[in-house]
């Protein structure tokens, strides 16, 4: 008998034309150090590149992302502090990116998972399985000002109430319905949908991309980079 793959925990990167796929990898796509540390450097060489260049985030398996690695973060008790502001940074440039983004959610998005998310300009979910979720509500884990921000920068504010204070699992369809996604489709039509959004907006110049977010998001931003957030 064939032993079981071992799971790809750190993020890697490849490119298909135009776009760049940063791949979470088929694990639970969790935040530790490591994780960030991979995630920053592959964002540097994404932006390194000259346009026409986008960005697609994807992942394989159940789950896309299920946000923090408490597991890490209990073990490094003195590191979580600046490691949890080390996530405000990471998804303040994933707001302000150069870079067009599209995440392709083919599987459970959760908490910091969730934001990371919103912090890209579109989202394509999976139909028919997988949960776009913020369980802080149920976790006893407050939301912070910076991550107030930032979802109530991306969502509506009856969706962001609702998702923020009911701790409400939504489906592709309902998170489609409710603006929380882009779009929701079959598990093959997933990745493909999400390269073609992005190829689409690969040639926008990326001066004008990132002042344009910096100026919209200004207030978020402000408050993912307050140290004290």
């Amino acid at each position: 008998m064939s032993p079981e793959p071992e799971e790809r925990t750190v993020p890697t990167l490849s490119r298909e034309g135009d776009v760049f796929l940063l791949d979470l990898g088929d694990g639970e796509g969790r935040f530790n150090e490591s994780f960030v540390d991979a995630v920053e450097e592959h964002l540097d060489e994404v932006q390194g590149a000259g346009a026409p260049r986008a960005l697609v985030t994807k992942a394989t398996g159940k789950i896309w992302s299920n946000g923090l690695d408490l597991e890490w973060m209990a073990s490094h008790p003195d590191q979580i502090q600046s490691f949890a502001y080390r996530v405000h940074l990471l998804l303040a440039r994933v707001l302000e990116l150069d870079v067009p983004s599209v995440a392709a959610l083919q599987g459970h998005t959760f908490a910091a998972g969730a934001m990371l998310a919103l912090a890209h300009d579109q989202r394509v979910m999976r139909a028919d399985r997988g949960y776009f979720c913020l369980p802080e509500a149920d976790i006893k884990i407050p939301f912070t000002p910076g991550m107030s921000a930032l979802i109530a920068a991306r969502l509506s504010p009856r969706v962001a109430h609702e998702a923020m204070t009911t701790a409400r699992r939504y489906g592709g369809d309902d998170a489609a319905r409710d603006g929380i996604v882009d779009d929701a489709v079959g598990v093959d039509e997933v990745l493909g949908s999400a390269i073609a959004r992005a190829a689409a907006l690969a040639s926008k110049d990326p001066v004008t991309l990132g002042v344009i977010k910096q100026r919209l998001y200004a207030g978020t931003l402000a408050a993912l980079r307050d140290h004290d957030s």
